[in-house]
């Protein structure tokens, strides 16, 4: 049987722990604050940097034209 929809990919989440300067956790926990002002829902900064991660890659045009070919070279030579 053929769907319209594939199968999903794997949502495992993968762990991981970054450290950052104390300017960027203040800034951090203020753009946090700023969220709950502006939506009405408390998030942690936690919760909030993989989002903003996302944005922030999903909007570098470098970046996804470099990952473009790192993965068909990487494709190619396997």
């Amino acid at each position: 049987m053929t769907l319209r929809l594939g199968q999903l990919p794997d949502r495992t989440p993968v762990r991981m722990s970054l450290s950052v300067d104390p300017e960027l956790a203040s800034a951090l926990s203020d753009y946090a604050e700023i969220y709950r002002q502006t939506y009405g829902a408390e998030e942690k900064p936690e919760a909030l940097i993989p989002a903003m991660i996302e944005s922030f890659l999903a909007s570098d045009a470098g970046f996804k034209r470099a990952r473009r070919a790192l993965h068909s070279t990487a494709s190619t030579e396997t």
